[in-house]
């Protein structure tokens, strides 16, 4: 088995801290002690202990940008629902460790105000590109931003289940995942409704490797079934 790397050990480290002693009584010092680095890694890593806890925010928000980046007023229905999911799957591929963290966040006040910020910047990266595909004139941004505010709120309805266990699988997460995004369609008047339905739509996969053939597989064989 490969060495893990400095970050994946500060990560651990801290998680294990924070359930032990608790996240306002854990230091960095401590993390870095734990992990077996000094705090000059630490900090190349991260540059704040809160900053271990939500390790990829910006990582996923260029991610949902560039997936929404590609779609178009026509393609938008399908455009949301793949971002928003791409989300979704991080933290499925996350496994216990999301449901720690949700476990964290629920106990520090600190935490969840960070974490309702970075749902406050995923709503406005939904925000901004749908406002876009609705013309960008004034009397469009509302409606953007109500169905900006569908798409994460569905997202975010399906996400707490499975970190809950309300939903044991990720089979489980990414079809309730898929009813929540057919239930923003129902009652959100999406662009590019009126378009080719999504079924219809060619798609290409791009791998990087076969590592992520491997992870993909399960959710094609859920799509195709």
């Amino acid at each position: 088995m490969a060495e893990r790397s400095a970050r994946e050990r500060i990560v651990e480290a801290a998680f294990d801290l924070f359930a032990e002693r608790g996240y306002d009584a854990t230091t960095v010092e401590d993390i870095a002690a734990r992990a077996g680095v000094g705090r000059t890694t630490f900090f190349r890593q991260f540059r704040s202990k809160e900053h271990v806890v939500f390790p990829d925010h910006e990582q996923l928000l260029t991610a949902i940008g560039a997936r929404l980046a590609t779609a178009t007023p026509r393609t938008a229905i399908v455009g949301v629902s793949e971002a928003a999911g791409l989300v979704l799957q991080h933290y499925l591929d996350e496994g216990e460790r999301a449901r720690r963290r949700y476990r964290l966040t629920r106990s520090v006040p600190a935490l969840q105000e960070r974490e309702r910020s970075g749902i406050r910047q995923y709503e406005q990266t939904f925000t901004r590109h749908i406002h876009g595909w609705l013309g960008g004139e004034p009397e469009s941004l509302l409606r953007a931003e109500l169905i900006a505010n569908a798409v994460v709120t569905a997202h975010n309805h399906v996400l707490r289940a499975w970190l809950r266990g309300q939903l044991a699988t990720a089979t489980e997460a990414r079809r309730a995942f898929r009813a929540a995004m057919a239930e923003v369609e129902s009652h959100v008047d999406v662009p590019g409704r009126e378009g080719a339905p999504a079924e219809a739509l060619p798609a290409v996969l791009v791998l990087r490797d076969a590592s992520d053939l491997d992870r993909l597989l399960p959710q094609i064989r859920d799509l195709l079934a």
